[in-house]
């Protein structure tokens, strides 16, 4: 089967000028687009390996860098591009922080871009030469989570009960609750509130007019 790359954008013309610089930076690779996180998620569940993500941050259901959470959960092996018509440097701090491979304009020439595409492929960092590391104390202290442990604080986040996470993750509510208490431990909070308080710093404050 042959290796692929997944576009997340909820703009077609878009996406058709991303696939583009694509297929010039790796001839032969098949492209897929997807214009939701939900999307994205079912074009994964079909094809759970893909190579490279290029995410745009403001898809329609997503707010701040929750969808970039989400699939990189969803594609721990790949390599996620962030794309984006603004290159504000407190963004590129924190998808730097967060896993990011690369940080890229959308204003980008498609030359630039494909060329960009093709270092990030062969292993080179993406990013530009200035950013600003923001909030990085709860990114590490996520970080140090176990993944079991991330997927629950993130479906905890999304609002799901005890019950539909355990149902979702295929564990016993009992294990939930463990993670839960693990979870507080490392952020430093004693209750759900206070956690949700803490990753919703994280997941979106940063401005619809910052992402686009």
């Amino acid at each position: 089967m042959s290796e692929r790359v997944l576009i997340a954008d909820d703009h077609p013309l878009t996406r058709e000028g991303l696939a583009m610089a694509v297929r010039l930076a790796m001839p032969g690779i098949a492209v897929d687009s997807a214009g939701s996180i939900a999307e994205a998620e079912t074009r994964i569940a079909r094809y759970p390996n893909y190579r490279m993500l290029l995410l745009d941050l403001l898809l329609p259901d997503a707010r701040g860098f929750s969808g970039f959470l989400r699939l990189q959960f969803a594609l721990p092996e790949a390599r996620i591009v962030v794309i984006t018509a603004r290159e504000d440097p407190k963004l590129v701090g924190i998808a730097r922080s967060l896993g990011a491979a690369g940080f890229l304009g959308k204003r980008e020439p498609l030359d630039t871009l494909a060329r960009q595409i093709r270092g990030i492929a062969a292993g080179e960092a993406g990013f530009p030469a200035v950013f600003e590391d923001a909030g990085a104390p709860l990114r590490d202290r996520i970080a140090g989570l176990s993944e079991a442990q991330r997927r629950v604080l993130f479906a905890m986040g999304s609002g799901e009960s005890n019950k539909r996470i355990a149902a979702a993750l295929d564990i016993t509510e009992a294990t939930v609750k463990a993670h839960m208490t693990a979870i507080f431990r490392r952020l430093g909070v004693v209750n759900r509130a206070q956690a949700l308080l803490a990753l919703q710093s994280l997941m979106g404050d940063l401005g619809d007019e910052a992402l686009a």
